[in-house]
């Protein structure tokens, strides 16, 4: 996995549009960039951040349970549970706060999506 630094970065500009790559371990169709990345699951420690991107018709299998905190902020397109629940307002500009151990998924988004998400131990 790409680890990138946690040190300063100002204003820094990113093409939406080029650079993303598939997320490892999940179906195809979900890519990733890579903004900011220290996240160490062994050691339980560091800091992540990173764009989802949810290709139309793309997919998450199962839900998922982590060990970090996990803030998400959907920018664009929407986002369901495949049960076919909304997921919040399903759309653009909503926001979720997962702390530790908390179950969510499995999604899916018809139109597609991206998603800014911020992935944290606290000490």
């Amino acid at each position: 996995m790409l680890k990138t630094s946690r040190g300063p970065i100002e204003m820094e500009p990113f093409d939406l549009d080029t650079g993303w790559t598939e997320l490892p371990g999940f179906p195809e169709g979900l890519l990733v960039k890579f903004l900011a990345d220290d996240l160490d699951e062994e050691a339980k420690s560091g800091a992540r951040t990173r764009l989802v991107k949810f290709t139309p018709g793309a997919f998450t299998t199962h839900p998922l349970v982590h060990d970090y905190w996990e803030e998400v902020v959907l920018l664009r397109g929407t986002l369901r549970l495949s049960t076919g629940a909304p997921q919040g307002a399903d759309t653009a500009l909503t926001y979720s706060c997962r702390p530790p151990g908390t179950s969510h998924g499995p999604f899916r988004s018809d139109e597609g999506c991206i998603l800014l998400e911020f992935q944290y131990y606290l000490r």
